[in-house]
């Protein structure tokens, strides 16, 4: 009964944000990176985001739980070119199962950082589980973090959840990520794959997506000049 309560629960409380459009949901994840930014003390390592291959955002990812409980959530992905520039974005899904003696619904920005091609491979293929296709761990926190944990740095993904103002490392193994092909479609039309998305072959001058892409661009190419 408690885990069929918790279904109840994640399914009401992300039916809202599931009924957002994808701009929306475009928008919302741009201000999770301009707020990312403006705590560096208290963020992403800068290392981790000048040498990503991608970055996944999702805005008010839900958990809910009763002893037993699950996390869902929609948002939106993109890789890293060779020449440096980022590719307009794909949109996931992303759910999963948690055990805990948490009860009630949460809400929380997760942040995806890819240090390697395979992870968005597994994505674009189907189906992907962090942790049993990519090796998943909780991100370290702080500017400076990176000096003293080069050696450590070595998972295919990093994770991080937000709330009340502040990024933590978080763990995700089991969480499950797809293509949110529906979105797709309605941003880029139903000829798009995710492969050509992110390679470029399907364009867009969706403002949001623009403003999504400059965003990650700032970030990054501000934290490699450091």
């Amino acid at each position: 009964m408690r885990a069929l309560f918790a279904v109840i629960l994640l399914f009401a409380a992300t039916s809202v944000s599931a009924n957002t459009t994808p701009d929306e949901r475009t928008r919302s994840a741009t201000t999770v990176l301009k707020e990312m930014s403006a705590i560096p003390e208290n963020s992403i390592p800068e290392r981790l985001l000048a040498e990503a291959y991608a970055i996944a955002v999702v805005p008010k990812l839900t958990k809910a739980a009763l002893g037993i409980g699950g996390r869902g959530g929609k948002g939106l992905i993109s890789v890293r070119g060779a020449d440096g520039v980022w590719s307009n974005p794909n949109y996931i899904n992303v759910g999963g199962g948690s055990l805990g003696f948490q009860a009630g619904v949460q809400k929380s920005d997760l942040i995806l950082v890819f240090t390697s091609k395979d992870g968005v491979d597994g994505i674009i293929k189907g189906k992907f589980t962090l942790g049993a296709d990519a090796a998943v761990a909780a991100g370290p926190v702080g500017r400076n973090v990176q000096a003293s944990t080069d050696e450590n740095l070595k998972a295919e993904i990093y994770s991080y959840s937000r709330s009340k103002g502040l990024f933590a490392g978080v763990a995700l193994d089991g969480t499950v990520i797809r293509i949110d092909r529906k979105s797709n479609e309605v941003v880029y039309g139903d000829m798009a794959s995710p492969a050509s998305i992110f390679d470029g072959r399907t364009q867009t001058q969706n403002p949001a997506i623009i403003d999504f892409r400059n965003q990650l661009e700032e970030g990054s190419s501000r934290q490699a000049k450091k």
